[in-house]
């Protein structure tokens, strides 16, 4: 009879045993708490986003927005509205003057080998550029492959002729925007050197990695040389630029005719638009999420920067459609003039500063809309060392890629508050396929893609809201 209690007892104790063993085990292999707001917000963005929908009508409805055009003014209205449908805080206008350039009639250029034998090639106005005279202008043909080459050729060589860059970006630069780092400056600064030497005209190679027929604008300087010695700048498409090039190999003596109508009018008055969320418990510590509301009149403007605007207004949206308060003020700041002079990011940062502010975090979506693969952020090591464990989280979305680095144009400005800085990283291969071109359209943008964008940029400001950008203070 003792024996059978004792075996009963042990029996009971095992099973107690094996309970509570059950029950850890099943407490450790749950998800986290931050794992389960990441998953409700990935679920609320994928199945009830809303920014394809605005992206279409910024695209479709409005189109290219360059600084200073009515377009750049309808789309701030239009984004406004959005914003004040969102039910925020706070929706409003931040004034701020922008300039004001035109591209006018069409471009038009070709290369001629003898008399009556000419090819036509796509270019198109560099923005900020000159016009040609009226009748347009025709030059003999010097091909470079970058600034440092003017000097070794001199003004014997180089005057009265059109300066021909033609330094690709380098395929083997996996990462493309290092790519296209590595040969703006002939873009950015091509005329205003070829001029040094006595040039009459600049023709640079498109900004793409692809072969095609679109050229690419983008903007140029002619820093604070006299305007009587500027002289006009366009951009070639990638395959013009292969044919021209080929052709001055044969026939050093190829003359090229371009004409543009471009003009520069006095800066009129722009807006950033803001949409702000006050913070539950510390709403003096602001979190931006923002991309441009601007682009080049080529195209719609719709992966630069239509996708980072619509983003943007997702993460709140997404957020306020989850019930979650932030404990932090989180403003959606749409900046107004990336394209051509950064007047927007620096009139927020310097109008910040004046009253005070206090920015801790924020994030900039301006690398198209494509799959997302993480996150880059300009802070100290260390702190990229507490911000890179949340990795993990992102793991099961496939954008788990943290790097130290760079962040944005926009928001680099409020750097000098302190303020930790970070940029969305979609997959970039083909970003410059498009990028400041005719094929930057809303048909290129795929809606999963770019709601994954949102997800995980409304993942990331919920994770610093929580635990703090740089020293956490809850």
């Amino acid at each position: 009879m003792k024996k059978q209690i004792n075996k009963s007892v042990f029996w009971a104790l095992a099973f107690s045993v094996v309970l509570v063993f059950s029950a850890q085990s099943q407490s450790e292999n749950s998800p986290s708490r931050d794992a389960l707001m990441l998953e409700s917000i990935y679920n609320e963005t994928m199945t009830n986003a809303k920014a394809y929908d605005w992206l279409r009508f910024l695209s479709l409805q409005i189109g290219g927005r360059l600084s200073g055009s009515v377009e750049a003014e309808q789309a701030v209205e239009y984004t406004k509205s959005v914003l004040n449908d969102l039910g925020l805080d706070r929706v409003y206008l931040q004034p701020v003057m922008v300039p004001k350039w035109v591209r006018g009639a069409p471009e038009y250029a070709y290369y001629e080998t003898a008399p009556g034998l000419s090819t036509t090639v796509p270019i198109t106005a560099l923005g900020g550029s000159v016009a040609t005279p009226s009748i347009g202008l025709k030059a003999k043909v010097i091909e470079v492959k970058g600034l440092e080459e003017l000097e070794k050729l001199g003004r014997r060589v180089i005057e009265g002729k059109i300066v021909f860059y033609n330094r690709p970006m380098n395929p083997q630069t996996i990462q493309t925007f290092d790519a296209y780092g590595a040969c703006v400056d002939q873009r950015y600064a091509g005329a205003l050197e070829a001029a040094k030497y006595g040039a009459v005209g600049v023709i640079v190679r498109s900004m793409n990695l692809r072969k095609d027929d679109f050229p690419h604008t983008g903007s140029m300087s002619y820093g604070e040389s006299p305007i009587n010695s500027r002289i006009p700048a366009a951009a070639i498409s990638t395959n013009g630029a292969d044919l021209l090039s080929a052709t001055l190999r044969l026939n050093p003596e190829t003359t090229f005719y371009f004409k543009q109508n471009c003009r520069a009018f006095p800066d009129v008055k722009s807006y950033n638009v803001i949409g702000e969320i006050k913070g539950s418990v510390y709403p003096e510590e602001i979190m931006v999420v923002g991309g441009h509301l601007d682009s080049w009149d080529l195209g719609d403007g719709a992966h630069d920067d239509g996708a980072g605007v619509v983003q943007s207004i997702e993460v709140l949206r997404t957020l306020k459609a989850i019930g979650y308060k932030p404990k932090r003020t989180l403003r959606a700041v749409l900046f107004m003039n990336e394209e051509n002079g950064l007047r927007g990011a620096r009139e927020y940062a310097s109008e910040s500063e004046s009253l005070g502010e206090k920015h801790v975090f924020a994030l900039e979506s301006d690398s198209g809309g494509f799959t997302p693969r993480g996150f880059q952020f300009d802070t100290s090591p260390q702190n990229f060392e507490r911000l890179q464990k949340w990795s993990a989280l992102f793991y099961p979305y496939f954008t788990d890629r943290f790097e130290l680095g760079g962040s944005g144009a926009d928001v680099g400005p409020l750097k000098s508050q302190g303020t930790v800085l970070a940029g969305l990283r979609p997959d970039s291969q083909r970003y410059f396929d498009h990028h400041h071109s005719d094929h930057d359209t809303f048909d290129q943008v795929n809606k999963r893609e770019l709601e994954l964008g949102a997800a995980a940029m409304a993942s990331l400001l919920y994770l610093i809201d929580t635990y703090g950008a740089d020293t956490p203070t809850n």
